[in-house]
């Protein structure tokens, strides 16, 4: 009897071990794909802001060039929500199923800039002296929203064959930003809000009238529409958070 008592109090303490271990499983965090120009925002206001309504929701952040977010997704990074630099990076995963066209919506709109770093004395003024340019710096086309539209503006002013042959091509626009800050570029072309974060660099000119097609429109796509995600997507779309871009220097949507 006093085995089978032994038996029943150990069956007894192990269940509840199991139940007192069930309890303490973290949830799932939410994870977000974010372009490279948004990972300051993102840390330093949004994300902690959000936290302090919901501190249950964990999230976590990835930030890197748009198409480099978008491959890996594609891939199977376990994203819940993508906010892209650019349409086209969000077009990609629509046709492929990844995301649905009811759950993106265009979030913010950027200027595209030319900037030099401050402290050089024989400074680029336009555009079109980039051709006169010995390092210029710029995205990759193939996977940077801002490389992109680089090229579209330079090939508009019909000297995108003169600059590429000497410029260096970076995997993301805040590479861009650091070549130019550091001395390692000429100049570069980057968002504005980028160039708002680094006193190294200055702006001398925008995107000439145009020669850009369609302004630098970024979306933001919920790829799992949990209860989480769609908090954080309704948060990003609040009049706060919307504030809280324009101090970044955003331009936001009137919706």
């Amino acid at each position: 009897m006093k085995s089978k008592s032994v038996k029943v109090l150990l069956a007894l303490l192990c269940s509840l071990l199991l139940l007192a271990g069930c309890g303490k499983q973290e949830e799932k965090p939410l994870t977000i794909a974010a372009a490279a120009s948004l990972e300051k925002i993102f840390t330093q206001r949004l994300i902690p802001l959000f936290n302090e309504r919901y501190p249950k929701i964990k999230i976590e952040g990835t930030y890197s060039g748009s198409g480099n977010l978008a491959l890996q997704i594609e891939q199977g990074l376990p994203a819940d929500i993508f906010v892209s630099a650019s349409p086209k990076q969000m077009e990609v995963l629509e046709q492929k199923g990844i995301v649905k066209k009811e759950n993106v919506v265009d979030l913010l709109v950027n200027k595209v800039v030319l900037i030099v770093p401050t402290a050089s004395a024989n400074k680029i003024g336009s555009f079109k002296e980039l051709a006169d340019c010995k390092q210029p710096a710029l995205g990759d086309p193939k996977s940077v929203p801002a490389g992109q539209y680089a090229k579209e503006i330079l090939t508009k002013l019909n000297l995108w064959d003169e600059v590429s042959k000497r410029a260096s091509f970076a995997t993301g626009v805040t590479q861009v930003l650091h070549w130019v800050a550091e001395g390692g570029a000429d100049a570069g072309i980057v968002y504005a809000t980028d160039a708002l974060t680094n006193e190294k660099v200055e702006v001398v000119a925008e995107a000439p009238q145009g020669t850009m097609a369609k302004p630098a429109i970024y979306c933001l796509g919920v790829l799992k529409t949990t209860k989480e995600s769609k908090l954080f997507a309704d948060f990003l779309l609040s009049d706060e958070a919307q504030k809280i871009f324009e101090e970044y220097g955003f331009t936001t949507i009137k919706r």
